[in-house]
C-alpha cells in the first residue's frame, strides 16, 4: 500500500537539519500533515584491527545524558562522497588513518520520520598518525576485542543506530566466514 503525496511545506531549517511538514494521504483515504525531519547523511565506519578488535570512541550524548561506545561516523559534508567522508571522520575522530574501504551496508534508521541515510563502511587496519584533531568527540579511543561486542550490546554500552547497524553486521559477516 503506497502513500500518496500531495506537496510539502518546510516549517524549521538550520545547518543540521530540516522541519518539513508533508500533505500525505494513507492508503484508506486519510489526508493530514505529516512531520518529516530532512537530516544530513552520515558515514560509518567500522575499522578492524589485525587482532580481531574493533576502533571505538567512548563518548557522551547530552541529548540522552548517557555514555556509550561508538564507531567513528559522522556527517558527509557538500561536495563529498560518502567514502570521503567515512576516512575523514575515521582520522578526525581518532587519530587512525583507515586503510582501503568498502561499503559495508546502507541503513535508514527512521525512515517513517527522517530521510537519513546511513553509509556504512569496513576498514581492514589503519595507520597511526597521531592524536585526534576532533577536541570535542570522545574522552577515549579504544581497540575493543571483537568477542566483547556482543556483551557490550547486550549490556547497552553500545546503543547508537549506526554502530548497532555496523557492528551487528560485522559479526554476523564474521560468523559465516
Amino acid at each position: 500500500m503506497r502513500w500518496k503525496t500531495f506537496g510539502e511545506r518546510r516549517i524549521y531549517t538550520n545547518q543540521w537539519l530540516n522541519v518539513d511538514l508533508v500533505d500525505v494521504q494513507q492508503p484508506d483515504g486519510r489526508r493530514w500533515e505529516h512531520h518529516v525531519l530532512r537530516l544530513r547523511h552520515l558515514a560509518v565506519v567500522t575499522v578492524v584491527g589485525e587482532h580481531s578488535d574493533v576502533l571505538m570512541l567512548w563518548r557522551h550524548r547530552f541529548i540522552t545524558d548517557t555514555w556509550a561506545w561508538e564507531l567513528p561516523m559522522g556527517l558527509i559534508e557538500d561536495g563529498e562522497t560518502p567514502e570521503e567522508a567515512a576516512v575523514r571522520e575515521v582520522t578526525e575522530e581518532t587519530g587512525w588513518r583507515p586503510s582501503a574501504m568498502k561499503p559495508m551496508i546502507y541503513a535508514e534508521p527512521a525512515n517513517g520520520i527522517t530521510d537519513s541515510q546511513h553509509h556504512v563502511f569496513r576498514a581492514d587496519g589503519a595507520t597511526y598518525e597521531g592524536a585526534p584533531s576532533e577536541k570535542n568527540e570522545t574522552d577515549r579511543v579504544e581497540w575493543v576485542p571483537l568477542d566483547r561486542i556482543r556483551g557490550m550490546i547486550d549490556r547497552q554500552e553500545i546503543v547508537s543506530s549506526g554502530s548497532l547497524v555496523g557492528l551487528l553486521y560485522l559479526l554476523m559477516d564474521e560468523a559465516t566466514r
